[in-house]
């Protein structure tokens, strides 16, 4: 199997042994207290699950500008985004050990406890730099950077060790997984080539394609359908939903044992490029050989060119940083010449736009909204019956 970024073996920061992770529990309690933000909450679920491997914890001030710039950190490490605690707390004493509470979950119980190597003061200048290089904007209409800059200038690094996988395991026990369950699993499964497929929405036809598509194309013995399950912006369809919908199209149009079904708890970046490159590493880390990576692969608005989630593997990412390859889909949608979903980029000479069943997002909610299934060349009756009772329940 692929080995993991980074190391020759998974390093995942759970404490899995229950001795050890309940006397780590009571020792919490006696702690100083930090409430996360939501993104460093997701960053430790993150790192306990293995997917962010081969990271010990949070990254220092020099590590997380390093990484911004340059995409390593200061001693060489190819990482693509900061994995950073930032707070707007200040009373926080490096050399302690702090209990991390959860931010998502009522009661705000431990998630982690972290050793406090350093607490560093993040100028203005210093976080507008990152966010710039990180978003490719500054915007303060773009979610990511808004969501960035407004998380404190506090930033604590040190190594943790995770007690807890917040509110996703309870909430999506049969959906969601740590890099080394997937690992495992592929092992089980006996698969050596495998395709991940990022997604934050539901599934339509032409996603569904495209996971054929990159089977056939690379010979793979299984896709891993791996949906974030973490917090997005407003508008967007909600987890469950989304899970729903996925795993009825896999049921009703895949053959078994070729699609796994999973997510993972991380909160939305809509970092394009730079995201679709941490995609990679934690995708790599699952066991996973090929990512696919299509058209405005974890874009937001217009704040990406169309490709540039594929242009930045080619000139940003060194060779041999990754051993993950990129499969690269171009616009994928349904012929009505050819009667199939094809690439666009593929369609034979006469092709016009016409030719193809392309609806916006806004027109599919909106007929959804209405009770009307949008065309059987776009969407999955099935899909499409478990989207309508979703929207048509918001107006209830």
């Amino acid at each position: 199997m692929i080995k993991p970024h980074g190391s020759d073996a998974l390093n995942p920061l759970y404490v899995a042994d229950s001795d050890r992770r309940n006397t780590l529990m009571v020792e919490a309690e006696t702690l100083p207290s930090l409430i996360l933000s939501s993104a460093a909450a997701a960053n430790a679920v993150m790192l306990g699950g293995g997917y962010f491997n081969p990271l010990t914890g949070y990254m220092n001030l020099a590590d997380a500008m390093s990484v911004s710039e340059k995409m390593h950190t200061v001693d060489g490490l190819f990482f693509p985004v900061p994995i950073i605690n930032l707070t707007t707390e200040s009373n926080v004493e490096a050399g302690t050990r702090v209990a991390l509470r959860d931010p998502n979950v009522e009661g705000n119980p431990v998630l982690a406890v972290m050793q406090v190597e350093a607490v560093e003061d993040v100028s203005e200048e210093q976080m507008h730099f990152m966010a710039e290089k990180i978003f490719r904007t500054l915007d303060p209409e773009h979610p990511g950077v808004a969501n960035f800059l407004s998380m404190g200038h506090t930033l604590l690094s040190g190594p943790i060790q995770v007690l807890s996988y917040s509110y996703f395991q309870t909430d999506f026990p049969d959906t969601f997984r740590t890099a080394v369950e997937i690992r495992k699993e592929i092992a089980e499964h006996g698969w050596e080539k495998v395709v991940a497929f990022q997604t934050r929405n539901p599934m339509h036809r032409a996603h569904e394609e495209l996971c054929r598509m990159a089977m056939d194309q690379l010979d793979a013995d299984g896709v891993l359908i791996h949906m974030l399950l973490g917090k997005l912006k407003p508008g967007d369809i909600p987890a469950d939903v989304r899970d729903a919908s996925i795993r009825k199209m896999v049921e009703v149009y895949f053959p078994p044992n070729t699609v796994m079904v999973t997510g993972y708890g991380f909160d939305m970046l809509y970092a394009g490029p730079r995201e679709a490159v941490l995609h990679a590493v934690f995708r790599q880390n699952c066991g996973c050989t090929h990512l696919i990576v299509g058209r405005d692969h974890a874009g937001v608005g217009d704040y990406y060119g169309g490709f540039d989630a594929q242009t930045i593997f080619d000139e940003d990412v060194p060779t041999g940083a990754l051993e993950l390859e990129v499969f690269k889909a171009d616009h994928t949608a349904y012929s009505t010449k050819l009667d199939r979903v094809i690439m666009m980029k593929d369609a034979p000479e006469g092709h016009t736009m016409e030719d193809f069943v392309l609806l916006s997002g806004t027109k599919v909610r909106e007929m959804l909204g209405r009770g009307e299934a949008p065309p059987p060349e776009f969407s999955r009756p099935e899909v499409a019956k478990i989207l309508s009772d979703y929207y048509q329940s918001l107006d209830s």
